[in-house]
């Protein structure tokens, strides 16, 4: 049987994944990021409108003369713009095959199949809606885009001269574009406040309950798969390192249990854990919007909330994110407890075993770790600082060949900066 800590990547890919795919489903505004769907207060589109979803067939360039795949069902919602509904397209691309499209999404186009040809989907063309001196970006719905369209991915032949390309890199994309949100409801809820605040905290707390319901099963698997259930027992490099606490809290003659209990979760769920559910990016080739993160923040507080003591008063100024697992953390707090528990009765692991487990755990990922580029981002760091470590080798007296090193590592990499092609030297 797998062990507990060979258990947790594949429920955090699938919380991950459950979130992007559910905020999806809804409104998502181009411009802001806010979506119908969402776990966190801060990224709530609270005005949302009316949509309905549409099936694509997408095709895909097949060859040089024009020829195009078998066509690729994709949904998307008729009130998401060009780029969004192209995004979903290149997604279920990736979803389908277990690769991503050949090019990025930066580089290509779609075009919609009418009148026995194609026209080029843009989020903004000479048929954009202006309000006053802001541009309403196109959707799905703007080019009347029916059921069960006909979607073609083509490569694009310009793409830095495209709107919707260079749209997120505007610094003015708040004053010249909007998509879901209009530009008179910001300066409406400037003068009405405790509008907002009423939406949001009574109206509109439902709207995050759904989501929260719709992946609360991701969530309850992840934090689960961390502390683990009964009968499972925990990673001997765990059970090593809390056995040195408890060692050192009799050495130092404390007996409050709430000390250790602070001191363990200190240093593996709140330094680790939270860290790594917070930025699955780091352990998956996968990308973390603003908007997943900000999920993933409400989730990380629930789960530290599970390691806590203290009991919070939730009151009506309660933030959204507390409220929402006001009724699961009691449960979690338990489920802790017995975790630090069942950790603590475990057979000890003596200091041979642990080295054998480590030694065992680098064997098993020893053709994993990639030397030339630790080294690469070892000389990085280096000719970052390269003024500071020469000062410091010089204070401290170290030996002239080491200043000499620095010197030739500095003059090596202006060299090949200076370079038309490029250069991989050896030995950096």
């Amino acid at each position: 049987m797998s062990r507990p800590q060979e258990r947790v990547g594949q429920p955090l890919f699938l919380l991950a994944r459950a979130l992007t795919q559910h905020i999806s489903r809804g409104p998502v505004d181009r411009v802001t990021g806010k979506a119908l769907y969402t776990l966190s207060e801060d990224w709530l589109l609270w005005q949302a409108p009316d949509f309905a979803p549409l099936r694509l067939k997408a095709l895909f360039s097949a060859g040089s003369d024009g020829e195009v795949s078998e066509p690729l069902e994709a949904v998307a919602l008729t009130c998401d713009t060009a780029e969004q509904a192209k995004e979903k397209v290149l997604s279920a691309f990736e979803t389908k095959f277990g690769f991503p499209y050949s090019r990025p999404q930066m580089s290509v186009s779609i075009e919609l199949e009418r009148d026995g040809g194609f026209v080029a989907l843009e989020e903004v063309d000479g048929s954009s809606e202006a309000i006053g001196d802001v541009t309403r970006l196109n959707t799905l719905e703007h080019y009347k885009v029916a059921d069960g369209a006909a979607i073609k991915v083509t490569s694009r032949s310009n793409p830095s001269v495209s709107p919707q390309c260079s749209l997120k890199e505007n610094g003015d994309i708040w004053d010249k574009y909007f998509h879901l949100i209009g530009p008179d409801v910001d300066q409406d809820l400037e003068k009405n406040p405790e509008r907002k605040k009423l939406k949001l905290k009574e109206v509109h707390l439902t709207k995050l309950l759904s989501t929260k319901v719709a992946v609360h099963s991701f969530v309850e698997n992840l934090f689960r798969s961390v502390w683990g259930q009964a009968n499972r027992r925990a990673p001997q490099a765990v059970k090593y390192f809390f056995d040195f606490l408890d060692r050192q809290a009799e050495e130092m003659k404390i007996s409050d249990p709430d000390v250790l209990h602070i001191w363990k979760t200190n240093s593996l769920p709140l330094r680790f854990w939270v860290n790594i559910l917070k930025n699955p990016q780091f352990v998956f080739d996968m990308a973390k919007s603003p908007h997943l993160d900000g999920c993933l923040s409400v989730a990380a507080q629930a789960f530290m909330d599970s390691f806590s003591l203290s009991d919070t008063q939730l009151g009506k100024h309660a933030p959204t994110n507390k409220l929402l697992y006001a009724k699961d953390v009691p449960k979690y707090k338990e489920e802790v407890k017995e975790y630090f528990r069942s950790i603590r009765d475990q057979p000890p692991v003596s200091r041979s075993e642990f080295y054998k487990f480590l030694d065992e755990e680098s064997k098993k990922h020893e053709n994993e770790f990639n030397e030339a580029a630790a080294l690469k981002e070892l000389q990085k760091m280096i000719l970052r600082y390269v003024p500071q470590i020469s000062e410091k080798l010089e204070q401290s007296g170290a030996p002239a060949h080491f200043r000499e090193e620095l010197q030739r590592l500095q003059e090596t990499s202006d060299v090949v900066r200076s370079c038309s092609w490029s250069c991989n030297p050896r030995g950096l």
